[in-house]
């Protein structure tokens, strides 16, 4: 685990909050995501629920991210809809994330306790796919 605090990204948060609250509606759209890119951009994005397993918001903000160019994310936020505030990524958004950008910072937490961490240490014993392709040769 990191010891050294990362600063929160508020005006990501904040960013995040207001799609949730202007864009999500219905059951279809429950969540947002807003993830700033190394250039300073702000891309946002909300979920697609269906049942059969509809991408998150912070899947969707990857790929939008890259339709506007944004290949290197720095930092990641995920807020629910109808107030419900910071939502920490699934297990399977959490995977991805670490294997697209091993360097992201992820805002976790809710109210006063919001806080940057590392992607790798929201999934401990990290597996890392890149690590475990064979060599093409």
């Amino acid at each position: 685990m990191s010891t050294l605090a990362r600063p929160v990204d508020h005006e990501l948060v904040e960013a995040a909050a207001e799609v949730a609250r202007t864009r999500c509606r219905g059951d279809n759209h429950t969540m947002a995501a807003a993830a700033r890119a190394r250039d300073g951009r702000i891309v946002t994005a909300v979920n697609a629920y269906h049942f059969t397993g509809g991408p998150c918001a912070e899947l969707v903000v990857v790929g939008a991210a890259a339709a506007q160019g944004a290949y290197e994310l720095e930092t990641i936020v995920a807020v629910g809809d109808r107030g419900r505030g910071v939502v920490p990524p699934c297990g399977r958004c959490r995977q991805v994330l670490l294997d697209y950008f091993p360097g992201l910072t992820v805002i976790v937490g809710d109210g006063e306790r919001v806080r940057s961490v590392p992607v790798a240490e929201l999934l401990p014993e990290t597996y890392v796919w890149a690590d475990h392709q064979l060599d093409a040769e």
